[in-house]
């Protein structure tokens, strides 16, 4: 997969080992982090050793506002392990200065039309919690739709888990139709 990726607004790159300066406070925000672990902090440590590792290795994209050149946050495209590779899953996380402009929308898109049209997807799908409703909505925002409502083991339980979790999906045949306007 290419290192980098443009749409109207943003800038999709593959991260570096410098990008540990931004990762942190994304990912110590309690309003961003509500839905993935109730808004508890995560170490620089554990950022610098295993997250920023594992975002270069993978899927993940650092996405920059242009201009200025802000980093807003990250998406990905990436097959989970041990699941077929031609279906990836998307995903997104974005400052709240982020939130409400789009960019998850735009940025997602960006990625369904790369899987489906460079990478071979069969199916694109993304995951969220039910009560997320804003990443519901860019879901179907995107095109994907709801598939099913399953519930997994939270290491600790959140506000909202018991309500389970919400899967969406796109098929190559309804990408397709939707190119061509049917």
């Amino acid at each position: 997969m290419p290192s980098y990726l443009e749409t109207d607004r943003l800038i999709l790159r593959r991260f570096t080992e410098s990008d540990a300066d931004h990762l942190f406070p994304l990912h110590n925000d309690p309003d961003v982090m509500r839905y993935l672990n109730g808004g508890r902090p995560a170490p620089r440590k554990v950022i610098v050793e295993e997250t920023l590792p594992r975002f270069i290795a993978s899927g993940f994209f650092a996405a920059i506002e242009k201009p200025p050149g802000t980093f807003l946050g990250w998406f990905h495209l990436r097959a989970p392990q041990g699941e077929p590779a031609d279906e990836p899953e998307i995903g997104y996380r974005l400052h709240k200065s982020a939130w409400g402009k789009g960019y998850a929308t735009e940025g997602s898109l960006a990625l369904i039309d790369k899987a489906f049209a460079e990478l071979g997807a069969r199916r694109v799908f993304a995951q969220t919690m039910t009560v997320n409703r804003g990443s519901r909505r860019v879901m179907e925002k995107c095109g994907l739709r709801y598939v099913r409502t399953f519930f997994k083991e939270w290491p600790e339980a959140i506000d909202g888990s018991e309500q389970g979790v919400v899967e969406y999906e796109l098929l190559r045949a309804d990408w397709e139709g939707a190119r061509r306007g049917t």
